[in-house]
Formats: C-alpha cells, structure tokens, sequence
C-alpha cells in the first residue's frame, strides 16, 4: 500500500507540475505577441507624427526662383536662386543662388527657414560686387537675415538693405 501511495503521490506531482509549466510558456508566447502588437502601433504613430511635422505649415518654396538686385543708381539686375527643401524637416530649406552681369555679382548661399508667410530668416552668406559701388569692391553679408513679403508672398525683399558703401540695395526673391 505504501508503494501504490508514493507511485499515486509521484504521478500527481509529476502531471502537476509538468501542466504548470505549459502554461509558462503559454504566457510567455502571449506575452511576446502583446509586446510585439504594441510595438507596431507606435512605430506606426511615430511614422504619422513624423510625417505630420515634416509637412509644412506655409507654401512650398522648392524649386528655382527669379533673384534680383537694384540699387538707386543701378539697373536691375536678375538671376536665380534654387530653394531645396530638407527631408524630414517643416519649412526649411538649403538655398543657393547668384546674379551675373559684365563685372556686377550677387551670390547668395545658406539656409531658409520660413518663420511666417510674411516673414523669411535667410542664415548664410550674400556675397556682392557692384561696379557703381566703390568701382566693384566685395560687400559680404553674413549671419542671419530677413527676407519680408509686403505683396502676400509674392517677393520678399532683404532687410538689411544699407551695404558698406552706405548704400541702399534691393536684393528680392520673386515666387
């Protein structure tokens, strides 16, 4: 009798024991499938956050664009400037550009951030030759600058417009 108890008492503990532990693992493939689901709903809601702070709040500026240059002794004088617009980031964009006539230059090169739909900060550099100003002598802007938009974002004309002549320039970017 007392081997039919301990063969009855070793059976229970062995089916007890050995459920217990398919349950454990039962848990643990759940809990792996929970942790998985959750982690593909936030990358999914960072994807469309993300998304949603790359779209601009104001008009799209990429492409090429009519740069001019006038002062109040000179003619106008044109080129172009091209606004890339920076992957992943909301109203920003890499812009490079120039004008060119006989010995007269205007060179622009930085970065735009679209701080209003009036309102442009140009961060770079804006490198001029006039030949009616000091006979062409190289007048370099540097740091940041703003561009204003009176006619609805039509042109937005630099305004720091005194050069080291002290000289009045018009330097403006028609969209």
């Amino acid at each position: 009798m007392k081997k039919t108890l301990i063969i009855a008492i070793a059976g229970i503990l062995t089916f007890s024991c050995s459920k217990k532990e398919s349950q454990k693992t039962s848990e643990k493939a759940d809990s792996t499938k929970i942790t998985d689901s959750i982690n593909a709903e936030r990358t999914q809601i960072n994807d469309s956050i993300k998304a949603l702070n790359s779209k601009n709040r104001f008009k799209d500026f990429s492409g090429s664009h009519k740069f001019v240059y006038q002062n109040d002794s000179s003619p106008k004088y044109s080129g172009l400037v091209n606004f890339t617009k920076i992957e992943g980031e909301r109203d920003n964009y890499n812009v490079s550009g120039n004008i060119k006539s006989g010995k007269n230059s205007v060179n622009m090169k930085g970065f735009v951030q679209v701080v209003t739909a009036k309102h442009i900060n140009f961060t770079g550099e804006i490198t001029q030759s006039i030949a009616d100003n000091d006979n062409g002598k190289i007048y370099t802007r540097k740091g940041t600058k703003t561009f204003m938009s009176k006619d609805g974002g039509k042109t937005y004309r630099l305004q720091d417009m005194v050069n080291g002549s002290c000289f009045v320039d018009y330097i403006d970017i028609h969209f």
